[in-house]
Parts: C-alpha cells; sequence; structure tokens
C-alpha cells in the first residue's frame, strides 16, 4: 500500500488535485505556454506526448512509486502545470517532491511557493514523513536557488546520474529537509507568501 492516498490539496486559489487523463489538453496548453518541452534540463512533455506522460504517471501511481498532482487555477480550472510525489518509500516514510514544471506565464509567481507548501505540508504534518527530498540537474540553477529557498539542505551530487532528453548524461544534485526542520521552513514559505500577497 503505498504512503501517499489520492488527496486533493488547495491554498491561495492554487488547487492540487490527482494528475487523470482530463487533464490531457489542460497540461498540453500548460506546457505550449513558452514551449517548455525544448528545455533539455526539464521532463515537460512534448504536446504530442502529453497523454503518454499522464499515462505513465498513472502507472507509476499503481506502482506506489510516485504520485502526481495536476496544479490547477482554483478559480478557472485552468491547469497550470505538474507536479509529483516520487520515490516513495514507506517503510522510513520518506517521499521526493519534482516532475514539477509550469506555464510560463505562471513562473516566477506564488504559485510554486503555494504548491510547496502544500505538499511539504502534507507529507510532513499529515502523512507523518521524516524526510521529503528533492532532486535537480546539476545545471538547472533557477531549481536548485529554488529548493534552497524552500530551507532544504544540499545532500551531495550523484555523478553520471541519468539521461536527459538531448541523450546527454546529467549529474544529480541531491537536497533533503527532516521533519524537525519543518516549522521553520514552514514559517518562512508563509512568510514569503505574505510578502508576495502585499507586492504583487
Amino acid at each position: 500500500m503505498s504512503l501517499v492516498a489520492p488527496v486533493t490539496l488547495r491554498e491561495r486559489g492554487v488547487r492540487l488535485e490527482p494528475l487523470a487523463l482530463a487533464h490531457e489538453a489542460g497540461l498540453r496548453a500548460a506546457a505550449a505556454d513558452g514551449e517548455l518541452w525544448k528545455l533539455r534540463i526539464t521532463s515537460v512533455p512534448e504536446p504530442e506526448a502529453t497523454r503518454a506522460y499522464i499515462e505513465s504517471a498513472l502507472a507509476m501511481r499503481e506502482q506506489g512509486h510516485r504520485f502526481a498532482f495536476a496544479v490547477v487555477n482554483d478559480a478557472t480550472g485552468q491547469v497550470l502545470g505538474s507536479t509529483s510525489y516520487h520515490d516513495i518509500v514507506p517503510a522510513v516514510k520518506r517521499v521526493e517532491i519534482g516532475y514539477t514544471w509550469y506555464a510560463k506565464s505562471v513562473q516566477r509567481t506564488h504559485v510554486n511557493t503555494t504548491c510547496k507548501l502544500l505538499m511539504m505540508g502534507h507529507a510532513f504534518d499529515t502523512l507523518g514523513c521524516h524526510v521529503v527530498g528533492w532532486r535537480t540537474d546539476n545545471f538547472n540553477f533557477a531549481s536548485q536557488r529554488a529548493i534552497e529557498r524552500l530551507g532544504a539542505r544540499k545532500d551531495g551530487v550523484l555523478r553520471g546520474h541519468a539521461l536527459r532528453r538531448d541523450g546527454t548524461i546529467r549529474d544529480t544534485v541531491m537536497y533533503s529537509m527532516r521533519s524537525g526542520e519543518w516549522p521553520e521552513a514552514k514559517a518562512q514559505l508563509l512568510y514569503l507568501l505574505e510578502q508576495h500577497a502585499h507586492n504583487p
């Protein structure tokens, strides 16, 4: 049985709901906002591969390895992107947060911070996780900065760890946060969201 059960999370106009085939058109439109699949350091699906992307995520959910969400504008229902719990290890109550991408028009807004608040809060406060982890491409400096802003600590670099979409081999930078570090990180995320609300 997976550590992560189906759940919908919402906060500040953002809704995370279990990714489904019904999200195909919305996900395709979100990826087209900025042609995100052309970035060599992300895993955003090409338009014609959107259905296969969702089917793969659903298969991984069945196996208990990954639980993917659609990121949705709670007011309009517009799909803004996707994010997942993955590398779920129930025995040690550990999850990682990844497979995260957003339409270009909502990047650098409150959406990512809100999603991380929801997912970290659910992992630590509801699922009782001891550790939440992240991993990113060694050349994805924006992602590394974003993870570090959450309060996560760098664990190290796995060299020659995974293939990129262009066939090159990447090094993977690993981060984590322990449950005892979550209260301070939560306070910081709430502070950042309040600052954004006053200075949008």
